[in-house]
């Protein structure tokens, strides 16, 4: 009997270690957050400190609004050895996707391959100042989108990360699958339960937002893989 169950037991070991390593690379997660200027006093140093290992940050929004903190931010960050890079939150309404990308690419948002910067990420989700879609149709949001990917495509040669939620996503790009073989998505669902519902034919989610508050500032992220994953996003 006791035989029998260390046979067993050598079994088990064996079939574990002989697991593919992308498949327990998918079992692993990499803490993050996101901030902008609402969280003006960050403790960059802490997040790392209890594990975080990237951070996303308000650049720009628009074509006339550029972040006040995105320097200070930018800088602590590097400074305290997290991965990072910026975001744009996108008003489809007011100007074209090339238009505001390349705001975006002039105000922070750009990419360089030295391993710790994020592509741009472009944030993309409901219309804090009026209708929820920004008076466009699914085709015209579609149209919209293609047109800000491209232009930061061209310009990096990275594609950028969307941020959206399943909700805003299906209904206003009528959960568009155009976008999921280029850009990685950061999917926003505030749960304890996982991302739950993957829109836009994306097979996963890079990143999810899973919190509206992280303990050292800004919501919580997290990265879809281990760290050897996170800085293979960084240097493309």
């Amino acid at each position: 009997m006791k035989f029998n169950l260390l046979a067993a037991s050598l079994a088990i070991c064996q079939a574990v270690f002989a697991l593919p390593t992308d498949t327990l690379e998918k079992r692993a997660t990499v803490q993050g957050f996101d901030i902008s200027n609402h969280q003006p006093n960050v403790n960059f140093r802490g997040a790392y400190s209890s594990g975080a290992r990237f951070v996303i940050i308000k650049a720009t929004e628009g074509t006339t609004y550029i972040d006040p903190a995105f320097s200070s931010h930018y800088n602590g960050a590097t400074a305290a050895g997290l991965i990072r890079g910026g975001y744009h939150f996108a008003l489809p309404a007011s100007s074209s996707g090339a238009t505001q990308a390349n705001f975006f690419l002039a105000h922070g948002g750009g990419w360089s391959g030295d391993g710790i910067t994020l592509p741009g990420m472009l944030d993309i989700e409901y219309n804090p100042y009026g209708a929820t879609c920004y008076g466009l149709t699914k085709t015209a949001m579609v149209n919209w989108i293609q047109d800000f990917v491209n232009t930061y495509h061209s310009k990096t040669g990275r594609y950028p990360m969307i941020y959206s939620t399943n909700d805003w996503w299906t209904t206003c790009t009528g959960n568009s699958a155009a976008f999921h073989t280029t850009c990685p998505l950061v999917l926003a669902r505030y749960s304890t339960a996982g991302p739950g519902t993957i829109p836009g034919g994306w097979p996963y989610q890079t990143i999810w937002q899973n919190s509206d508050k992280y303990t050292y500032g800004g919501d919580s992220d997290i990265f879809n893989g281990g760290l050897t994953g996170l800085k293979k996003l960084a240097t493309g």
